[in-house]
């Protein structure tokens, strides 16, 4: 299945609590146990005022489904195509 990084719009995200982040968490991963796998949630990077999800999904639409359901916001979509890090710099 493809990999995608999804950019979400919060609005001081950086202020939620762990209480807060809990909650989300929970409810992301009882959506996805509900659409059987077609989404799995990697993990997400917390900003400020954004969140950057990376999950693994059938396609844009199971995506859109889970934001859906979850009530999590989209604002952008973007199909990784590759991994670099520091190590690809050695031969």
């Amino acid at each position: 299945m493809p990999k995608y990084i999804v950019e979400r719009d919060i609005p001081n995200a950086g202020a939620l609590t762990a209480e807060q982040l809990q909650g989300i968490a929970q409810t992301s991963c009882g959506v996805s146990c509900k659409m059987n796998a077609k989404v799995h949630w990697l993990e997400s990077f917390v900003t400020p005022d954004k969140v950057y999800c990376i999950l693994i999904a059938d396609n844009e639409d199971a995506l859109r489904e889970h934001a859906e359901k979850g009530g999590f916001p989209i604002t952008k979509i973007a199909e990784i195509k590759s991994i670099i890090d520091p190590s690809t710099a050695e031969s």
